[in-house]
């Protein structure tokens, strides 16, 4: 007890008043790690920002440099534009973002690239890293699942990447959500509410403006859709941002196992994770505790 402590404590006791000693929560550790800038943007932004605004802290990680995803510049004008946008995302939201010096669509799951997701996560001291599943359209993103699977059980390893000092304990890992069905679909086992973010949600990803207003109108052949004017373009984008985190029936019924019947029902966007089988396996209290923002 320190000398302050003690005689406030002495004090109470004499006048018989109660001591009030805030206790301070934890503050939580968060990585999301993606293969390229923008992925976890789009694939937790809103939970990003609930966690920021509570004051934890929130990492994103680019396994690539983006620069490829362009129909009219690529290399390293568009590897530093990428960088440029993903620092303005972190402003924005209040987040740390790092991009790693690899070519957009040569990722591959080395040993060099393992051990540098090994490192981002004993550097972050993460207690959730979030990351994509290993069935998917691109092979970046399927390599990035790959690299994160393999770092997960390493990263309590003392004499893996021994420079660095491992975690004691090993986070929880996470997957994003995605649409594919082969070899397994994706499973819901949390669902958040970013409601009340989801607007910020996509002003953040307004600032990738080579991503959602050039290159993927562009590939999906909807650039013509994009408007002009930026109030409009962001209006445009913001209504995107809705539909993709709107809640069909499976994460309806996650919502309602972690809010509750009739507030999960109420909840108009969500994003929702599967819980990887290696790393930390949680309690249904030990995720209210990772995951304040569902404290009743």
């Amino acid at each position: 007890m320190t000398y302050h402590l003690f005689k406030v404590t002495l004090l109470a006791i004499l006048f018989m008043q109660p001591v009030l000693v805030s206790a301070q929560e934890p503050t939580l550790k968060i990585l999301m790690i993606g293969a390229h800038p923008d992925d976890c943007d789009l694939g937790a932004g809103g939970l990003a920002l609930l966690y920021a605004q509570m004051g934890h802290k929130v990492k994103f990680v680019s396994l690539t440099n983006g620069d490829k995803g362009h129909q009219e510049m690529g290399g390293g004008e568009l590897a530093r534009r990428r960088l440029r946008e993903t620092q303005e995302v972190a402003k924005r939201m209040g987040i740390v973002y790092d991009v790693i010096d690899n070519h957009d669509g040569e990722l591959m799951p080395t040993l060099e690239n393992r051990l540098e997701v090994i490192r981002k996560i004993r550097e972050w001291n993460a207690d959730i890293v979030i990351a994509p599943r290993t069935n998917d359209y691109h092979p970046d993103h399927r390599n990035t699942g790959v690299l994160v699977q393999d770092a997960a059980y390493l990263v309590i390893v003392p004499n893996i990447l021994s420079s660095v000092p491992p975690l004691k304990k090993n986070p929880l890992f996470l997957y994003f959500k995605d649409r594919f069905q082969k070899p397994t679909p994706f499973r819901p086992d949390i669902a958040i509410d970013i409601s009340s973010v989801i607007q910020a949600k996509a002003s953040g990803l307004d600032a990738h403006t080579s991503q959602f207003y050039e290159w993927l109108p562009w590939t999906s052949q909807t650039l013509d859709q994009v408007p002009t004017d930026p109030e409009k373009r962001k209006l445009w984008l913001l209504e995107a941002t809705k539909r993709r985190a709107s809640v069909d029936i499976e994460g309806r019924k996650c919502l309602q196992k972690w809010y509750g019947t009739q507030k999960g029902n109420e909840v108009q966007f969500a994003e929702v994770f599967e819980i990887c089988e290696y790393g930390l396996q949680p309690s249904d209290a030990d995720i209210r505790n990772l995951f304040p923002m569902l404290q009743p």
